[in-house]
C-alpha cells in the first residue's frame, strides 16, 4: 500500500511540475549536447578507472603491497569494465568534442567490446591473486590487467604518450 501511495504521489510531483513549467518536458538536447555530454561521461568512467589503477602500479613500482587494497580496487576495476562498451553508444565523430577516441571504436564495436571484457577478465583475476595475499602471484597478475590497458589504448586510444 505505501508503494502505491509513494507512485501516486511521485505522479503528482511530475504533473504539477509539467503544469507549472512546460517548457521542461519540451526541451530537447541538441546532438552537439548530446555528443558533448556522452564525451564527458566517458572521460568519467575513465578517470574512475584510473583512480582505482594508480595504487596497484605504485605497488608494482615498489610502493608497499596491500592486499586488501589491491583485491579490493581490482575488483572495482572488473565492475567498472564492462560500461566502456556502453558509454561509447554514442558515437560522436560528427561533433566538435574533447576526445581521444579513435573511429575504429564506432568502425570495430565488437572488437572494442571484447577488450573490455578482457579487462574485465583481468582485473578479475588480479582480485582474486590479491585475495590470497600473495605478493608476487598478485604482480605476476598485474602484468595481464596492465597489458589489458594498454592493449586497449594501442588500438582504440589516440597516442598522446
Amino acid at each position: 500500500m505505501q508503494i502505491k501511495n509513494f507512485a501516486v504521489f511521485l505522479l503528482s510531483v511530475a504533473l504539477l511540475i509539467g503544469a507549472v513549467n512546460p517548457s521542461i518536458a519540451q526541451d530537447q538536447p541538441t546532438p552537439e549536447q548530446i555528443a558533448a555530454s556522452a564525451a564527458d561521461t566517458r572521460q568519467s568512467v575513465f578517470k574512475l578507472l584510473l583512480f582505482y589503477l594508480r595504487p596497484l602500479v605504485g605497488m608494482a613500482q615498489g610502493a608497499p603491497f596491500d592486499a586488501a587494497v589491491a583485491e579490493m580496487n581490482g575488483r572495482r576495476i572488473a565492475a567498472l569494465a564492462p560500461t566502456i562498451p556502453h558509454v561509447f553508444v554514442e558515437d560522436t565523430r560528427a561533433f566538435d568534442v574533447e576526445t581521444e577516441a579513435l573511429d575504429v571504436i564506432w568502425e570495430d564495436a565488437s572488437g572494442f567490446a571484447a577488450k573490455a571484457q578482457a579487462l574485465v577478465d583481468n582485473a578479475s583475476a588480479f582480485a582474486e591473486a590479491a585475495s590470497t595475499g600473495d605478493r608476487g602471484q598478485t604482480l605476476g597478475a598485474f602484468r595481464a590487467l596492465g597489458g589489458s590497458c594498454g592493449d586497449c589504448h594501442d588500438n582504440f586510444r589516440v597516442d598522446t604518450d
